[in-house]
């Protein structure tokens, strides 16, 4: 008996350590900033001489405009992605260093942020950017009623590869979308509506992360396998001809 759990126990921790260690970035995004400076200063000077005094004022302006792209990751939407993943038994999830502001280089550089070796320990890399997010609110009259709608809906698309450390193939690609939104009944447009905006943040990151999972599964089939392998493939027995009962 004892000999049966020890195998047990090697099988299981074999199983473990078979499944490849995966990081997840969050979404890398870009900005452009516009920085307006406007600064005026004036200054006087006075001279005394005898019972008299005599003075000089200087004033001066000055006025800039600047415009730069902000780099930068979304770190609102990344963790229900690893639920996801880990609910999927595919992989073990290791924890990458995240993209700071002091952080030299591009963001969307993932190549030569896996040679600085931000990724330790990760035997692949699901590397996500951000395509798309939009915010919408809006007020909609009811038909033959005197109430109205007002929606407070959020779309997020992001762009997603899995990167192999070693070997830096694309193994997996896919776009992904997350959708929420809040609805409340109003009775007049005057009145003010107050709509529940982290409960819609937090329905776009769990659909996102649902079709993240799901899009993985399905290009890897349904489990992980080792590049050049044939797809991986159910259990499931071949479909028979139907047949008539008599």
């Amino acid at each position: 008996m004892r000999a049966w759990i020890g195998m047990i126990g090697l099988l299981c921790a074999f199983g473990a350590s078979a499944a490849p260690k995966i990081a997840v970035t969050d979404l890398a995004y870009e900005a452009r900033v516009e920085e307006y400076i406007h600064q005026v200063s004036a200054s006087n000077n006075f001279q005394a001489s005898g019972y008299h005094a005599s003075g000089a004022s200087t004033y001066s302006e000055y006025e800039s405009r600047n415009s730069y792209i902000e780099q930068t990751e979304l770190r609102k939407f990344s963790g229900d992605i690893k639920g996801e993943i880990l609910k999927s038994r595919q992989f073990q999830l290791v924890q990458g260093t995240p993209y700071t502001a002091d952080a030299k280089g591009d963001v969307y550089d993932v190549i030569k942020r896996i040679k600085a070796g931000n990724f330790k320990g990760a035997d692949y890399v699901l590397f996500g950017t951000l395509s798309d997010i939009d915010f919408t609110q809006d007020i909609n009259a009811l038909d033959h009623t005197n109430s109205y709608s007002a929606v407070l809906g959020l779309t997020l698309v992001a762009d997603f590869s899995l990167i192999n450390t070693r070997t830096y193939e694309i193994t997996s690609a896919f776009t992904a979308m997350g959708e929420g939104q809040d609805t409340k009944l109003v009775n007049s447009r005057d009145v003010r509506v107050s709509l529940n905006r982290p409960r819609v943040v937090k329905e776009v990151s769990k659909a996102l992360g649902e079709d993240v999972a799901r899009q993985l599964a399905e290009q890897l089939g349904g489990g992980y396998q080792d590049p050049g392998q044939p797809p991986l493939r159910n259990n499931l027995p071949r479909d028979e001809a139907p047949k008539i009962l008599r």
